[in-house]
């Protein structure tokens, strides 16, 4: 089979789709809650299953953050953040003010931290979903290797240029303090053992 020249993969370009038409297809059923898809740039893309690993270290993530946060903030697990006309994304982890979560039309429409745990799904966190949250402004990123033990730390979103004008990465003995959340401490090598 030879591959498509640019003419048949132009006439080939998957449909888009919007904010509002992604939630009228879950609205009638079309796509089900359950489904493991996400909105991104107007795709609908199937979320990556799962391993333990990947479980294991959003559940401590998830703890780490709801011990230490206390009320002021929500620690949003797995929960859609209605970032663009185009884009829903699921992330592991998201913190959002509680003012954000409770005020918030269907789902928050901006984060402080967003986190994604990434083991198969590594280019796809660091590119697009980069990108999305990027272009949302979200402050502080985090794509959590677990196949190499590291944290990738996006800081100083470039809206304009779709990508974070920062980043750093971690590993081992070292400590992580998210910048949108003072005084908090991640010890990276609990995270992983």
């Amino acid at each position: 089979m030879r591959p498509l020249d640019a003419l048949e993969a132009s006439l080939m370009a998957p449909r888009r789709f919007t904010l509002d038409e992604y939630h009228q297809l879950l609205h009638v059923g079309v796509l089900k809650e359950d489904e493991h898809v996400e909105l991104l740039e107007g795709l609908i893309v199937d979320m990556t299953p799962q391993g333990r690993p990947h479980a294991l270290v959003i559940s401590r993530l998830n703890r780490f953050f709801s011990r230490a946060l206390g009320e002021a903030y929500s620690v949003r697990p797995q929960l859609p953040l209605s970032l663009s006309p185009d884009s829903e994304p699921e992330p592991d982890l998201a913190v959002v003010t509680r003012e954000e979560e409770e005020h918030a039309e269907d789902h928050p429409r901006t984060a402080l931290l967003v986190v994604e745990v990434s083991g198969d799904s590594l280019r796809v966190d660091r590119l697009i979903k980069g990108r999305v949250y990027a272009r949302a402004g979200i402050p502080e990123y985090w794509v959590v290797d677990v196949n190499s033990r590291t944290i990738e730390v996006y800081t100083a979103p470039g809206a304009g240029e779709g990508r974070y004008l920062s980043s750093r990465t971690l590993s081992g003995d070292e400590t992580l303090a998210p910048s949108v959340l003072p005084g908090l401490v991640l010890h990276i090598a609990e995270l992983f053992a």
